[in-house]
């Protein structure tokens, strides 16, 4: 395929995803500097942060039990996937990517210049993984298994059987990435990162879309510490270092992510429950049905998905993410994660664009 230096998806988040009635976002609405726990001296802008900022190492390597030299902090979830990516595979290297997948994994992998081989979440079969498929595709030349979890763009969440599963096939002769960003939405029924599954488990977060705290660009890599150490040095070519402030008021927000968290929880819950009883009452469309996450992956059962995004944006100034940014152009992508007035109303104009189409 010809590729383009470039994210189509994040092009049309930041330039058409805009609107009164903004149904597309999949991560919480910011939370506020004012309530967090700081004072003029956390804005402090020039600090010890040389490959790491030691006091944000030790915080995300306590939640996360493991040795602080197996974390790598980055700027976002994209970033982290980018510099573990580009630490493993090499111009024509293989790399197994799920179906469907959040398009930025995929295009960073074809920028990286590798040969992409896709194993199947199908919808029938409730986006789950099959191992098999997995074992069937992997071969000497695979260096890397990319996958999300939870899935994104379904939410559906992969157990930690099948992630047994898919060490065992691996054997540790070639790296698993899974992006755990939207994980942390199950709050006290968060699993153990995968990490902690083999020295060739890698994974990625962040503190944006579970917790609303994306303008602090707090991402981070767990992994082990000979190619943690590895990503620290190629970040020397991308970010060399983070804005300290960000790196100080990080610190902060992991101290008091409980209190964070609490606001998502409670809004996810009252949200879940409209999404579902919209979904159960809409014969157009039909849906895998989660308890976590912050976002579903509708089919539409009749009509097109394109015209349809276009009545509810021109129309209704309402947006949802089409599916052909997924490879499922049957589908689109529908965030709970907005103020429950907003989901409301977005829902019920996406219900008469449903009708007009």
């Amino acid at each position: 395929m010809t590729f383009v230096a470039a994210s189509p998806y994040m092009q049309w988040a930041k330039t058409r995803s805009g609107s009164k009635y903004n149904l597309a976002v999949s991560g919480m609405e910011n939370y506020s500097l004012r309530d967090l726990d700081v004072s003029i001296d956390d804005l402090e802008i020039n600090g010890p942060s040389i490959y790491g900022y030691e006091p944000l190492q030790n915080a995300l390597a306590r939640r996360y039990q493991t040795d602080p030299d197996c974390v790598v902090a980055a700027i976002g979830t994209s970033l982290a996937n980018h510099l573990a990516m580009a630490a493993i595979l090499r111009p024509g290297d293989e790399v197994l990517i799920e179906q469907p997948v959040y398009e930025l994994l995929l295009s960073t992998a074809y920028y990286l210049g590798a040969i992409v081989k896709r194993f199947s979440r199908r919808f029938e079969d409730g986006f789950q993984i099959n191992t098999s498929e997995i074992k069937d595709l992997i071969t000497p030349k695979t260096k890397l298994i990319i996958m999300t979890n939870l899935h994104n763009p379904s939410s559906v969440l992969t157990n930690e059987s099948t992630l047994k599963e898919i060490a065992e096939i691996t054997q540790g002769k070639c790296y698993v990435l899974v992006d755990e960003v939207y994980l942390e939405t199950m709050f006290e029924q968060t699993p153990k990162s995968a990490f902690h599954l083999g020295e060739n488990f890698i994974s990625t977060n962040s503190l944006t879309k579970t917790y609303g705290l994306s303008g602090l660009r707090c991402g981070w890599i767990l992994a082990n510490k000979e190619l943690a150490e590895k990503i620290w040095l190629l970040n020397d070519l991308f970010g060399v270092a983070a804005p300290h402030p960000a790196e100080r008021l990080s610190v902060i927000a992991l101290a008091e992510l409980d209190k964070v968290g609490q606001r998502t929880k409670n809004l996810l819950t009252t949200n879940r429950k409209i999404i579902n009883e919209f979904l159960d009452n809409q014969p157009k469309l039909s849906c895998v049905k989660v308890d976590f996450g912050t976002v579903v992956f509708p089919r539409l059962l009749k009509g097109n998905v394109s015209d349809l995004c276009q009545v509810l944006r021109e129309k209704y100034e309402t947006t949802v993410v089409p599916g052909d940014f997924f490879e499922m152009p049957n589908h689109f992508r529908l965030g709970i994660c907005m103020n429950t007035s907003i989901l409301i109303e977005g829902l019920e104009r996406l219900s008469q664009a449903l009708t007009e189409i």
